[in-house]
């Protein structure tokens, strides 16, 4: 027996070997990689003090009017995923990107990443800044957060524009997302080695080479991190919360969404009902994919001038 069971131990302790000494190497590939793009990493925005940590927010053109653009959960650098979109708005409007805790510049969070406490932040670091009346605007999940923020800041806020946003009663909202181990991943260099055997997902976007290299550091560095991790386990909490709000009926809601979007069904029908809860909502589906912002800026922009202008 001793020696039938040599030659599988045998191997078993070569494959375990093998396994320590590949991990090693991502864990030291992803450390240097992680110091490499450190140095590379370039400023953008302004940074503001918000409960004691640090914020960034990017406010491009000078116009009297106001849009504020929240993104999408997971955005890695939203002052530079808006970019097309802010290229449209920037000569009516004065555009201003907030980039919550763990997103983009910004530093990590401490308290908990639940609809109130996102809302309250960015409220806050708008308040440091002085802005005060505004067009409120976001991607995805903003629009769970923004439910929450337009009730607790009605009087600041006039209009709501949704670039394929998340609604409170979408399917699966419910169901929470698997997070253990992928801080481990991220550590151990694995998600760095799966991202460079994936397709780039920057190619063919409005990026220009420069600002597609920041946004791939933004990403490795954002990804995965204790904020973003936080966010995602709260996530069926902060649906469940927003069940119980609805948009005012007296702010001017508009909502632009994938057209015909092949996961959801129901997905424009969704939205019409929210559009409907209000005085003066308005549905445009649009054809592309979730980042309607990247593919559709121009008529994001010429829309939402029209929206508000009538």
């Amino acid at each position: 027996m001793r020696k039938l069971l040599k030659v599988p131990l045998i191997s078993i302790s070569a494959l375990a070997g093998i396994v320590v000494i590949g991990l090693s190497a991502t864990s030291i590939t992803n450390a240097v990689a992680n110091s490499s793009e450190a140095a590379e990493l370039q400023s953008y925005g302004q940074l503001v003090e918000v409960d004691g940590k640090q914020m960034n927010v990017v406010i491009s053109g000078d116009a009297s009017e106001t849009i504020v653009l929240l993104p999408g959960l997971g955005t890695a650098a939203p002052g530079l995923d808006f970019e097309p979109l802010i290229a449209e708005l920037r000569d009516d409007f004065r555009v201003v990107v907030v980039e919550p805790f763990g997103y983009g510049l910004s530093d990590q969070a401490d308290s908990p990443r639940t609809s109130e406490n996102i809302a309250g932040e960015v409220h806050e670091a708008l308040q440091d800044l002085e802005i005060d009346q505004y067009v409120l605007a976001g991607h995805s999940i903003a629009g769970i957060y923004a439910l929450d923020y337009v009730n607790r800041f009605r009087d600041e806020v006039t209009a709501f524009v949704g670039i394929d946003t998340s609604v409170p009663t979408q399917p699966g909202s419910d169901e929470s997302t698997p997070t253990d181990g992928l801080a481990a991943l991220k550590d151990l260099g694995i998600l760095r080695l799966l991202n460079s055997l994936a397709p780039d997902p920057n190619d063919g976007l409005p990026f220009d080479e420069s600002t597609k290299r920041q946004l791939t550091i933004l990403s490795n560095r954002n990804a995965m991190s204790p904020t973003l991790l936080d966010e995602i386990d709260r996530t069926p909490d902060n649906f469940a919360a927003a069940r119980t709000q609805s948009f005012p009926v007296d702010l001017p809601l508009l909502l632009f969404v994938v057209a015909n979007d092949p996961e959801l069904a129901d997905w424009q029908q969704l939205h019409e009902e929210q559009a409907a809860g209000v005085d003066r909502g308005e549905v445009v589906p649009l054809d592309g994919g979730h980042y309607l912002h990247h593919t559709q800026s121009v008529r994001i922009a010429a829309d939402i001038e029209r929206f508000l202008r009538g």
